[in-house]
Order: C-alpha cells, then sequence, then structure tokens
C-alpha cells in the first residue's frame, strides 16, 4: 500500500487534502486521500497560556519556568476579554505544578486540549472536508473506501478465529446502519485459524480501505492484532503498523452507568464498531463524518465519544478557530447564594400532567431545538450574563449548528437519506444545553443554564394560554411540547402553531393524531411520559412501555409489537373497541404458548450499575452466574439472563439458560397486556377530558 509523504504547510500545494485521520505521536500526524494516499506530519509543541493576578508574587518561578523551558510573554484572549501573561512551551505536567504552587491562583490557558485538534483549527482546515469548503453544509462529498467485516462467533469466549465475511465496493454513504447492504462484492473466510488472519491480511492489502466497519470491532481487533503476532502472521489493519490504544472505563452519565471497552484504533484507518458506537447506531457513517467535520475530531474519535463529548469538542474547536484561549479549570463557578435566589431559579423545564385516558383527533406541537433555539435568540452565554450587549461565543458558535439542523429536518421529510446527519446534529444540540450546567465544562455557567430553562418555563406557558385563547384544550406539556384538540378536521391545530412560530419566532414541528393513551401512574395520575398513540400518517408511537425498554424480554415485546400493529388499523375510539377481541386473543395465545417458547426467548438484558449487592436480587444473582462462567463485569456493560426460578433468585446466563420460570414470565405478559388494555376501557368520560375515576376503576380490573 504506497503512502505519499508530504508536508500539510507546503504552500507550494495545490491539491487540498481530504484528511480522514490525525494524532499526536511527537508531531502532529495527518492521513489524507489527496488524489492517492497521503500521509504527513507537522511539529505541534505542546504549550499553554499563564495568567497570574499577581505577577510580582511569583517572579521566583516565573524565573525557573524560563530556565526549564522557553517562555514568552503573550497576550491572549479569553471569552470574557484580553489576558495578560505568558505563554509556556511544556505540557500538563508542568501546568499542574504551578497550579500547586501558586495555591491555584494561576488561570491556565490550552492545557489538556487535544494537538492534532489545536493544529487543524489554527491552520483553519477540519477534518472530512475541503480547506476552503465551509463545515456546515448538507452535502458534502466523501472520497473513502469502505469494508465491513463479521466474525463468526463470541470473541470474549472464542478458541480461535475460524471464519469471517467481508463485504467491500461501492456504499451509499448516506444510508443508515439499518438500511441496505454494502459492497458490490463479498466473501466469506473459513478454516484454520491461520489461514482465515492470513487471507483476511491480505485481502486488507490488497483492497486497502479507509474505513473498516466491524460488528464488535473494539472487542474483535485486540485479539485479532494479537492472534496475528503469535501466529507470525504480518498484520495490516493498520497502515502504519501503530495502533493507539483507548483504555476501557466505566463512567456515570445522566443517572446511569456506561462503558467502553478497550480499543486498539489503527493509525491510517478509521475503526468503526458498528454495534456499539452511539454515533453509528444513530448516524451511520455519513454522521461520523459530519461529527468529525463539527468538532475537529478524527472519525475514529467522534464515532466512540458521546454527544455531550461531541459538543465540547465543537465548543473547544470553535475557541481555538477564533483565537480564544480554553480554560484549563472551571474558574466562573456558581457564586454563594441566598436559598430564596435558588428557589426562584433552579426549576427545570416544565410539566404539565395529563388526565390519563384516551383521546381523538389530537395534535403534538414540538419546539425545534428550543434550548439551542433559546440559546440562540436570546445571546445566552457565560460572558454576555454581564454584558447582554455583547454578542456572547456560545450563542454564536450555537447559531450554524441550528441552521443546519433546520435545513436537516427539512431535507429529513423529502430525503430519509439525511436522517442520520440530523440524528447527530439532533443529540449534539441536546447536550448543549446539559453541558451548559456541568461543573467541568469549558464554557458552561450554571446561571446560563437555569436562565435557559426559566425561558423555557415561560414559553410553555405562553403557548398554553394562546392554545386557550383559541379555544384549544390542553392535555398535555413536556418542557418542549404540547398535547391539544380542537374541534373540526385541525385547521385549528395548524393555525395555532402558526401562531406559536409568529409569537415565540421558534420553528416548530406538528403531528396530528387520530388517537392518543396517556397511560396512569400508580397513583392514578397520569404518567409524563408513557404514551402510544396512532398517528394519521398510519404509525404507531410509542413511548415509555414495555416494548420500547431494552430490559423486556423479546418473547414479551414480541406480543405488544403485534398489538400495536392490530391497533394501527383501528383510526378511532369505536374501532379500538372492536379490536379488542383479537387483541385479547393475542394476549391469550401468547400466554399459552408460553411454556413452549425457547429460553432464549426469556433474556432480559441489563446494564450493570454495580458489581457488589448488600441484597439479593436477580441482578446480583447473573453477576455470579457470568463470573462463574469467567467473565469479568464492570458497571455499565450489558449483561444477559434468564430468570430459572423468581422466588429463589436463581438466574441463568444467557448461553447457560436451559429452562425458565414460567410463572415469572407469564406475570411479564399479564403487565404488558395491561399497558395495551387501557386503550378499551371506557372511553365517555375520557373523551372528554375527565374520566379519572373511571380510568381508575378500569386499570384496577385490568
Amino acid at each position: 500500500m504506497p503512502v505519499q509523504a508530504t508536508n500539510p504547510d507546503d504552500p507550494e500545494r495545490k491539491t487540498a487534502m481530504w484528511i480522514f485521520d490525525t494524532y499526536c505521536k511527537g508531531a502532529v500526524h495527518l492521513w489524507a486521500r489527496d488524489g492517492g494516499l497521503v500521509r504527513s506530519a507537522a511539529a505541534q509543541p505542546p504549550s499553554f497560556y499563564l495568567y497570574l493576578p499577581d505577577p510580582a508574587s511569583h517572579r521566583g518561578m516565573i524565573e525557573g519556568l524560563e530556565s526549564l523551558y522557553r517562555l514568552e510573554e503573550a497576550t491572549f484572549c479569553t471569552i470574557y476579554g484580553r489576558r495578560e501573561g505568558y505563554r509556556i512551551y511544556a505540557d500538563r505536567c508542568v501546568a499542574e505544578k504551578i497550579e500547586i504552587q501558586t495555591r491555584y491562583a494561576a488561570e491556565l490557558y490550552n492545557v489538556d486540549i487535544r494537538r492534532d485538534q489545536q493544529y487543524l483549527a489554527e491552520k483553519g482546515i477540519f477534518p472530512c472536508g475541503e480547506k476552503d469548503e465551509s463545515r456546515f453544509p448538507p452535502d458534502f462529498s466523501s472520497p473513502l473506501r469502505e469494508m465491513r467485516l463479521h466474525f463468526s462467533g463470541d470473541p470474549q469466549r472464542l478458541k480461535e478465529i475460524s471464519a469471517v465475511d467481508l463485504a467491500w465496493g461501492e456504499a451509499d454513504e448516506n444510508s443508515r446502519p439499518d438500511e441496505g447492504e454494502m459492497g458490490s462484492q463479498r466473501r466469506r473466510l473459513e478454516g484454520g485459524e491461520r489461514s482465515v488472519i492470513s487471507d483476511l491480511m491480505e485481502l486488507l492489502r490488497l483492497h486497502d480501505p479507509d474505513v473498516l466497519l466491524v460488528d464488535r470491532g473494539d472487542l474483535w481487533i485486540p485479539l485479532l492484532v494479537a492472534r496475528a503476532a503469535r501466529l507470525g502472521v504480518e498484520e495490516a489493519i493498520s497502515r502504519s503498523g501503530g495502533f493507539r490504544r483507548m483504555a476501557a472505563r466505566s463512567y456515570w452519565s445522566y443517572g446511569r452507568a456506561n462503558h467502553k471497552d478497550m480499543a486498539l484504533i489503527p493509525e491510517g484507518r478509521i475503526l468503526i464498531d458498528t454495534s456499539s458506537s452511539f454515533a453509528y447506531r444513530e448516524g451511520g457513517l455519513k454522521g461520523i463524518l459530519l461529527a468529525s467535520r463539527l468538532s475537529g475530531l478524527p472519525p475514529n474519535l467522534a464515532a466512540r465519544f458521546t454527544p455531550g463529548t461531541l459538543i465540547s469538542s465543537y465548543e473547544v474547536y470553535e475557541a481555538l478557530r477564533r483565537g480564544l484561549a480554553v480554560p484549563f479549570r472551571k474558574r466562573d463557578a456558581e457564586s454563594v447564594r441566598e436559598i430564596s435566589d435558588l428557589r426562584r431559579s433552579d426549576r427545570g423545564g416544565m410539566i404539565l400532567q395529563p388526565q390519563p385516558g384516551l383521546y381523538e383527533k389530537v395534535s403534538q406541537i414540538d419546539f425545534t431545538s428550543l434550548y439551542p433555539s433559546i440559546i440562540v435568540k436570546h445571546n445566552l452565554s457565560p460572558e454576555t450574563l454581564c454584558h447582554p450587549e455583547k454578542r456572547g461565543f456560545l450563542s454564536g458558535i450555537i447559531s450554524p449548528l441550528l441552521e443546519l439542523r433546520i435545513e436537516m429536518k427539512r431535507r429529513k421529510k423529502i430525503d430519509s437519506s439525511y436522517a442520520g446527519q440530523d440524528a447527530i446534529l439532533k443529540w449534539m444540540l441536546v447536550t448543549c444545553f446539559g453541558y451548559t450546567g456541568y461543573r467541568n465544562a469549558k464554557f458552561g455557567q450554571i446561571e446560563v443554564h437555569e436562565r435557559i430553562t426559566a425561558i423555557s418555563r415561560e414559553l410553555l406557558m405562553q403557548i398554553k394560554e394562546l392554545a386557550e385563547e383559541m379555544s384549544l384544550e390542553v392535555l398535555h406539556g413536556i418542557v418542549d411540547c404540547l398535547w391539544v384538540r380542537g374541534a373540526g378536521d385541525g385547521a385549528a391545530t395548524e393555525k395555532f402553531k402558526l401562531a406559536v412560530e409568529e409569537q415565540t419566532g421558534i420553528l416548530t414541528e406538528k403531528e396530528d393524531y387520530h388517537w392518543i393513551v396517556f397511560l396512569p401512574l400508580a397513583d392514578g395520575g397520569g404518567a409524563y411520559n408513557r404514551y402510544f398513540g396512532l398517528l394519521t400518517s398510519g404509525r404507531v408511537k410509542v413511548r415509555g412501555v414495555m416494548a420500547r425498554r431494552g430490559d423486556t424480554p423479546p418473547y414479551v415485546a414480541k406480543m405488544q409489537k403485534e398489538i400495536f400493529q392490530l391497533l394501527a388499523e383501528a383510526a378511532s375510539g369505536e374501532e379500538l373497541q372492536k379490536a379488542e377481541p383479537m387483541a385479547r386473543q393475542i394476549w391469550e395465545r401468547y400466554r399459552k404458548s408460553l411454556p413452549d417458547a425457547q429460553p432464549g426467548e426469556m433474556v432480559i438484558r441489563r446494564r450493570v450499575g454495580r458489581t457488589v449487592y448488600s441484597r439479593r436480587c436477580a441482578e446480583a444473582a447473573a453477576i455470579k452466574e457470568h463470573q462463574k462462567l469467567g467473565l469479568h463485569l464492570e458497571p455499565g456493560m450489558e449483561m444477559g439472563y434468564v430468570v430459572v426460578d423468581a422466588a429463589a433468585w436463581e438466574v441463568a446466563a444467557e448461553e447457560r439458560a436451559e429452562n425458565f420460570d414460567v410463572r415469572h414470565y407469564s406475570g411479564l405478559l399479564d403487565k404488558a397486556w395491561r399497558e395495551m388494555a387501557y386503550v378499551f376501557g371506557p372511553q365517555e368520560a375520557s373523551l372528554t377530558g375527565g374520566g379519572l375515576q373511571t380510568r381508575e376503576a378500569t386499570w384496577g380490573r385490568l
């Protein structure tokens, strides 16, 4: 695989490089397509900025630094203004020692940013695009060659690699992961481990793909590299022979444990684990390339990072591109405040609790990216809280993302190939709000977070009052959307949608339902996020029920989905009543067939929250079963188990399950049926919006 070496800073270069991999090993290394394959390196020594409120008191430290490292007096900019200080050409270890010696009085900038990202931002270039093009067009081309690999077996239990399926050739880069098949050429390698690995490496050398799409790739590739080395087979996964190692780790995010497997990232190729990459599941390859363009990170990292990390990286890249220094530690944390002020400010989003029941001819009005729209419209940023006349950094960089999202949503309605890119933008914009209140966010501040939620509360109440003024019935509201019902054929709700946009200045989306059911809580009140309904498009929209939960056994979820297919044929409350006998037959058929079902259909999948339990429960028993199989579980990992005896908390690991507790799973079927059967209860009171007592009685009987 011949690789041309070039200097990216060469002024004689006539053609811009399409960069697809970057990393820093002594220097910044770039891999690109420029007619052929290009590898280049550029110097980017580590450096950071230092600001001292009282330089005179630290004169000895400055002299010591000057004697050991290159040090320059410098003026640099932050989002709060200019600073007079020093630029020190040293790494993070030195910065941390400065913090300790100054008792954290020193302000440090650009300490922990990626040097390859910094190089790209300062040069005005970015991954997955040409130098002179915008990073924000809805369409962009990709010269990358792809190959998909699927290994047979389980990498955690495999004795030897005996089979792998390959596909390569032309691919639709716009397609989602679950759409279509890639490749005009296919091949299956089978046999002894040495021959399979040798043939695979030869095919990699021959076709030289830029992108490897591998199911469970972060588990398979380290195993493949180790086996190739043991067998003396020259591996061709990395174009330079090198790998970057990402250590395994468990972490908490939004209240739940997550886990990342250890990954070996080949230098000079993009390796995507298609099963564990959230970005790939949501956006496909095109979505990952878009995230890379926006964040300034190589696709290998964009595929492995969370949306929150992507939006944070986007903010860092934009700051560096604009010549702003990025703070090392957050120094604008929340100040001491009175409890009365906290009670007024820190209240979160507004929710209007629904009355549980069935409603017909309902419209749902959703704001498009409400929180980002508030940031942009109200010019919210840490530095504008005291100086609202200034154009804020945060609002300025969110604006082009928001415009791109609006354009993607428009195009997605016409062409589904834009759905992946729209999903990536959606999640980045969703998390940009959360990061304004994150304690370690580089450009966040809790007061900005509170201001956003305060405005959102005002907006929801504002449009609720507007709906009531237009004689619409408000059924439910949650943060950024409102469910309303009016008389007639929907013209009233369409008029309401236009009035909301005119009054708020924020775009909205409207979905119309033939009928919708809001499910009850245990206390009889309406659940905030558990409902299902038939859209006028013919699709059943489902939220919060068992079929949507990841820990529901496939057998139970299949029953609910079959009933939903039946309900999709009922366009009114009257037709729903006629569908009840057939729905009940489906439930009874699944109950009757339950003893003959396969244990594999009863697998419950749970994410490990902790590995030590003080009481007996199914999760504790499942962890012990996996440990008996020699599998080490960490918080955030997923495990599958089958309940063998619920009374004794006896479970079997997914692979070893031979039977299951019929009574336990019958109870899960009944629970799933109760969720569905709520749609068949007496409708008269609920259709007028006042049927709580009737609904409670119906729920109690089911």
